[in-house]
């Protein structure tokens, strides 16, 4: 009887750790930019695949290519092309959706677009007042990303906002230009501050902000298709060749599929199909 009753409690107990056990956890790390995307995928995923729990973390696109090549996460994610640097014969680059890069400005301001030049002088602290642009006579709070930001890596290259110094290549922006920690974090910046500007993700874009015209061209998910917007990334999701797991290579695969590319063009990205 005592058996009994001893392998009926082991019994339960075995049944009762197996679900836990069997649901096996995929870590995402990355590109604050990816990252509602990521979360939208992974929460659309775990709906119907129970068994696995999906981790997602924002910490910049450099965080991203560094986990995704030491494996200290499943997959990384950026919001940038990879630096030559970066690049790795086993790394695998997956191109999930495409994004413009949005130049937003206060809704208060009522200007209607930009130069790509304008922009870049504005950047570089060569134009500080928006009446030099055709605004209201007051000071330019420029507000860009962190350096470990793989949107101000984006941006710095369509923007043509890199230097050489002592033959290595550094940033342009201009040091009075306040730092934001996250795309959310600008966006809020710019939203609370009528004379701000700054850059975000197109997808990310509402009406506390006015995205600007670059060039005569307004940012839409149309003109990026078309190539006439030519402030736009890829997302970027990173691996390492023939390491993922079964479980992760399947997530990785459903990202491409019509039902996940469906998600990013009713999130306001570019689908890749």
């Amino acid at each position: 009887m005592k058996k009994t009753v001893i392998g009926a409690i082991a019994l339960l107990g075995a049944l009762a750790v197996t679900p836990a056990s069997a649901k096996e956890t995929i870590s995402a790390v990355g590109s604050s930019s990816v990252t509602p995307l990521m979360e939208v995928f992974s929460e659309t995923y775990m709906k119907t695949n129970p068994n696995v729990f999906i981790e997602v973390q924002g910490p910049g696109s450099s965080a991203g290519v560094r986990a995704a090549k030491d494996g200290s996460a499943d997959m990384g994610m950026s919001s940038r092309a990879l630096k030559e640097e970066e690049k790795q014969a086993t790394l695998v680059e997956e191109v999930v959706a495409r994004d413009g890069i949005a130049v937003v400005v206060n809704p208060a301001n009522d200007l209607k677009g930009l130069t790509s030049e304008q922009v870049t002088a504005i950047y570089k602290g060569e134009i500080s007042n928006w009446k030099d642009v055709g605004g209201a006579d007051k000071p330019i709070v420029a507000i860009t990303r962190d350096t470990a930001s793989g949107t101000r890596g984006a941006f710095e290259d369509i923007m043509s906002l890199k230097q050489k110094i002592n033959g290595m290549k550094v940033t342009a922006i201009s040091q009075r230009a306040q730092v934001a920690n996250g795309n959310g974090a600008l966006k809020t910046m710019v939203a609370s501050n009528p004379y701000a500007i700054g850059y975000i993700s197109l997808g990310t874009v509402d009406n506390s902000v006015h995205a600007l015209e670059i060039d005569g061209t307004p940012a839409t998910v149309d003109n990026v298709k078309n190539d006439s917007y030519k402030v736009a990334r890829p997302f970027l999701v990173l691996y390492q060749q023939g390491k993922p797991s079964a479980e992760t290579q399947k997530f990785l695969d459903w990202m491409l599929t019509d039902e996940a590319q469906a998600i990013v063009e009713n999130k306001g990205y570019i689908s890749v199909n």
